[in-house]
């Protein structure tokens, strides 16, 4: 990593486009994009892109490789004593040169490391915002979750450390609702929140947010679309069993008529007419009998499953750390479902990736793909989560697979490669 390649977006863009505009692409799909996600993609560390940030921030000058880590480190701690920003929200005995010296190395942090480094670093909005949904890979702040809210205004006004502090036992101190209200969306939630122009409006809305064992607010927004979606895909996969059942059916026909076509114990339209009874009589598939597990089977194919028909484990795939360890499993589908876990932009571009890699209609690669970052941006706007990044290897993964002609096909040949090179 240095000067040349300190945009990663612009890295992976090169990558990209080297990929699939070759000639060959489109005959070596499964391959080419395979061989890009071992050689040349590989998930940046949040570590690389805390560099970046200091490393400009502090208008350093050579490579960014050759400044040492201890530079780094002491950047840090004099910003955060600068910035009357403590080592961490909770007690802890660990030295700040230690802990930053883990942050620039790791590949991922806890959430709330970055908002205390938006408090040590005297970060923007637009700083934080870009660590968590770039650097992190998760959703933007949460207008649902008063800690975020708080200190989102914090950094949207100036204010430091201290100011935070006490705006969070201001909050403390309200009294706790016993019934929760309906908040509504979160894009609608965080729009009511950017008009707040005072501490006093600040915190009689933060009461709304305040619900006795409430728990995890989540997002109605990104449930919404998740919901939408999901039952698409079982729409798409209900259709694809009756298809295959019809097939089946016609081939018990063809069977059973070839083996009765010599018997001279039934008329030619005896024979016939019972083999056209099998051909129009397949079974008929109800959308409440396609469950997480058949959801799974789609999503999830290329994917081996051992002798027990579980998924094989994600860290015996080659891209397991590429993808972060995610995949829509069964168990998975059946906590977002159940509320259990929150909804992410990972579970939604999947369900979306398959609706449109199914989509049969479209016939033109060039335009499903624009239809389906169109959508897609949109779609994680509305959950105030940020559009499409190509420097996230699944996201280009996803893209890449949906300029193939077969889209499905070729993602399920990558994942089952990545699996046959452990073998």
């Amino acid at each position: 990593m240095d000067n040349s390649t300190i945009n990663f977006t612009e890295r992976y863009e090169d990558v990209f486009y080297d990929t699939v505009d070759t000639e060959t692409f489109q005959d070596e799909d499964a391959d080419a994009i395979y061989a890009r996600l071992q050689q040349k993609i590989h998930l940046i560390p949040f570590g690389d892109y805390l560099k970046r940030y200091l490393y400009q921030k502090a208008s350093l000058t050579g490579r960014m490789t050759d400044v040492p880590l201890h530079d780094y480190q002491e950047i840090i701690v004099q910003s955060f004593a600068a910035n009357q920003t403590p080592k961490s929200f909770t007690e802890t005995s660990a030295k700040l040169s230690a802990l930053a010296k883990n942050w620039l190395t790791q590949r991922s942090v806890k959430r709330q490391v970055i908002f205390l480094l938006g408090f040590g670093l005297n970060m923007t909005v637009r700083d934080v915002s870009e660590f968590l949904t770039h650097a992190q890979r998760e959703r933007d702040f949460n207008f649902k979750n008063p800690f975020e809210i708080i200190c989102w205004y914090c950094y949207r006004n100036g204010y430091g450390y201290p100011k935070f502090r006490q705006l969070l036992a201001a909050y403390d101190a309200l009294p706790s609702k016993q019934v929760p209200e309906d908040l509504g969306a979160t894009i609608s939630l965080r729009d009511e929140f950017m008009a707040i122009e005072t501490e006093r409006d600040l915190l009689r809305k933060l009461a709304q947010l305040k619900i006795d064992n409430c728990g995890q607010l989540f997002s109605v927004s990104a449930k919404a679309h998740f919901d939408g979606l999901y039952a698409h895909v079982r729409t798409i996969i209900l259709d694809q069993y009756q298809r295959d059942a019809i097939l089946e059916a016609e081939e018990r026909a063809k069977a059973y008529y070839f083996s009765v076509s010599r018997s001279p114990a039934l008329t030619y339209e005896e024979k016939f007419a019972r083999a056209e009874r099998i051909r129009t009589s397949p079974r008929i598939w109800k959308l409440s009998e396609i469950t997480e597990a058949d959801v799974e089977k789609f999503l999830c194919c290329g994917i081996p499953y051992d002798k027990k028909g579980n998924l094989l484990r994600f860290s015996q795939s080659t891209l397991a750390v590429h993808f972060n360890n995610k995949r829509m499993s069964r168990q998975h589908l059946h906590d977002i479902r159940t509320r259990r876990v929150d909804v992410d932009r990972f579970d939604l571009l999947t369900l979306l990736f398959f609706v449109y890699a199914m989509d049969e209609k479209i016939t033109n690669n060039k335009t499903r793909y624009i239809r389906f970052v169109d959508q897609a941006n949109r779609m994680l706007q509305d959950c105030c989560m940020d559009k499409l990044y190509i420097a996230n290897p699944y996201e280009c993964f996803l893209l890449m697979c949906i300029l193939s002609d077969a889209p499905m096909g070729t993602y399920a040949d990558v994942l089952e490669r990545s699996y046959e090179e452990l073998e």
